[in-house]
């Protein structure tokens, strides 16, 4: 590719998303949204969150492994159930990270 071709490109990217992200303020007052949207829309944070996060527990090598030498899924499991008890996400994060560190580290599982 030119450079020109490479600029043009990032002249039009750094646009569509200037515009689609300063459509909320140019357009958001004249739209309504439905109360069943907006409900909706409150569950759209933790839905892209998992949309990202399952795939690197479940997926190793580019295969699912849903068994106990997945120590990513099993991290994970324990993560969640410690997060079920606490209610603290900053813990859940240090807690399921030194897990699974430990697992890592432990010669049965290498």
């Amino acid at each position: 590719m030119a450079d020109w071709e490479i600029w043009l490109i990032i002249g039009v990217l750094a646009l569509a998303t200037a515009a689609t992200r300063s459509s909320f303020w140019l357009i958001g007052q004249h739209i309504t949204i439905p109360k069943r949207v907006q409900e909706m829309l409150r569950y759209a944070p933790a839905c892209a969150l998992a949309a990202i996060v399952a795939p690197d527990l479940v997926l190793v090598d580019g295969h699912a492994l849903l068994d106990l030498s997945n120590l990513k899924l099993v991290s994970g499991i324990v993560a969640t159930i410690f997060y079920l008890l606490r209610r603290n996400m900053l813990q859940t994060i240090v807690f399921g990270m030194a897990f699974y560190t430990a697992l890592r580290l432990l010669p049965v599982f290498q």
